[in-house]
């Protein structure tokens, strides 16, 4: 899974043409994607802005060890990667339609999924709120979800995350 993805445009639609928009492609958000899309960075409608998206394993950023967000957003800097836009998540979700199929349809609290693909983005709130989107496949299911961590929650070094490739 080390891989980009191609070029994404993020934006150009407001909240309910995208909230439509990933329901008529049958994508499920679960509760934490639901506010995340729900918070006001997402009121604003501006003119699409065209990306260019990489994954990579926190292992390939040279965190064999594992790491929290910050030291993930830390070794991306050096590895000259960038945080994806706020708003990109369900952007994401829609252009990236080939995602492997997850191996397990139960959810391991305090880990990610496999196959999953976190969106390395900044915190819209506190630990209280979620702190970004992961794009998961589960029995041919796509999935914009959620999640919540503390900077102390240690990441895995197989763990996946996409960045803004370049500037």
């Amino acid at each position: 899974m080390n891989a980009s993805l191609h070029t994404v445009a993020i934006g150009g639609l407001s909240r309910s043409a995208l909230k439509s928009k990933l329901r008529d492609r049958g994508i499920q958000l679960n509760d934490f994607a639901n506010q995340l899309v729900q918070h006001p960075v997402f009121n604003n409608v501006q003119a699409p802005i065209v990306k260019h998206f990489a994954i990579r394993r926190l292992a390939d950023l040279g965190l064999n060890d594992g790491a929290s967000l910050s030291e993930v957003f830390s070794a991306a800097q050096r590895h000259h990667l960038s945080l994806c836009p706020v708003t990109a998540g369900p952007y994401l979700r829609l252009a990236y339609t080939n995602q492997p199929m997850s191996k397990h349809s139960v959810l391991n609290v305090g880990k990610a999924p496999n196959s999953s693909l976190t969106v390395a983005s900044v915190a819209l709130g506190d630990d209280e709120f979620p702190k970004g989107f992961y794009l998961r496949t589960v029995d041919d299911q796509q999935w914009l979800r959620g999640y919540r961590c503390t900077d102390e929650h240690l990441f895995s070094a197989d763990d996946h995350f996409i960045f803004v490739a370049g500037s």
